[in-house]
């Protein structure tokens, strides 16, 4: 049996500094956190990337 492999902490804040934009979840975290449509957020991170400083920036938060 393997055992799970321990994630680092750099990449944890890696995973926080981006808005995955095919995941439902943080796709509705980012829009109920800048007052936004789930569709917008989408539309954001489509043109901005998926950085979250410039998608919630575009966002206008």
């Amino acid at each position: 049996m393997a055992k799970a492999k321990k994630q680092s902490s750099r990449g944890r804040k890696q995973d926080r500094a981006r808005v995955a934009g095919g995941q439902d979840y943080e796709v509705r975290y980012t829009a109920k956190k800048t007052r936004k449509s789930a569709s917008a957020v989408k539309k954001a991170v489509k043109k901005v990337g998926s950085g979250r400083k410039r998608v919630e920036r575009r966002l206008g938060r």
